[in-house]
């Protein structure tokens, strides 16, 4: 359950100024229920100032009355009607003014230190630009000659929790890049197929070869002897029957 602010001169002022049971008061204001009675007994907090949680718009006057007539009843903190700020999820992180003099010294401890660390990743540690971090590393920047290399935790730039998640980040990335290479020669190649010659590699006017599956035909048909072609000028065969010319001469004498 959401708390209201300063809690404790809340329930100071609930104390005063209302009949809500100290379960209630406490329950509100998230705090202990022994505590509460102390206030009330000026064992705790004594002399402090109590907060108007109506006036701040924290509590409304309905929710007061519903809890003083019902022993019951849990309050409930009101809604703020003022829109909140949105929360940047994405960009550069806002640098104060007066610790963007600081950014060189962090960049170039981070180059020093860390140079596994990719240019977007100190980026947004530190909230610089790619351009100050190349001139850094370069030693083209304008002040080179004042940079000293801190850490951008100690200088509050980023936590040191950021900075750890970062770093293993950056590890990580350059195990798994290590690691992919060596996969891949590891993996076993597969058999080439053999190239087929294009059309393209036939010379004009030669015979493209017989394929596998045609061979057999052809071979076939080799072995079986070609039949002679038949002469215009063939000599029929001679009939038994039919006289030769010397007997026909003969009969005839």
């Amino acid at each position: 359950m959401a708390q209201p602010l300063m809690p404790k001169a809340t329930a100071v002022w609930l104390v005063e100024n209302t009949t809500l049971t100290f379960t209630q008061i406490a329950e509100f204001c998230g705090l202990h229920e022994l505590e509460v009675q102390a206030i009330a007994d000026g064992e705790v907090a004594g002399g402090m100032q109590g907060l108007d949680p109506v006036a701040n718009g924290q509590l409304a006057k309905e929710e007061i009355a519903k809890g003083q007539a019902d022993a019951n009843y849990r309050l409930q903190l009101a809604k703020p009607s003022i829109p909140l700020p949105e929360v940047r999820t994405k960009g550069a992180r806002y640098t104060p003014v007066a610790k963007r003099s600081d950014r060189p010294d962090a960049i170039a401890w981070l180059l020093k230190n860390h140079p596994e660390l990719a240019d977007a990743q100190i980026t947004r540690l530190v909230g610089t630009t790619k351009s100050t971090i190349q001139a850094v590393r370069e030693r083209s920047h304008w002040n080179t000659q004042n940079i000293r290399p801190q850490s951008p935790g100690l200088l509050g730039l980023c936590t040191n929790d950021e900075l750890e998640k970062a770093v293993h980040r950056a590890r990580e990335r350059l195990r798994k890049a290590a690691s992919e290479p060596k996969a891949a020669a590891a993996a076993p190649s597969a058999p080439a197929a053999p190239a087929e010659p294009l059309a393209a590699e036939i010379p004009a006017g030669a015979e493209t070869p017989p394929s596998e599956a045609e061979a057999p035909a052809v071979e076939s048909s080799s072995e079986a002897p070609a039949s002679e072609p038949e002469s215009a000028h063939a000599v029929p065969p001679i009939d038994a029957e039919t006289p030769a010319p010397a007997e026909e001469e003969k009969a005839n004498s």
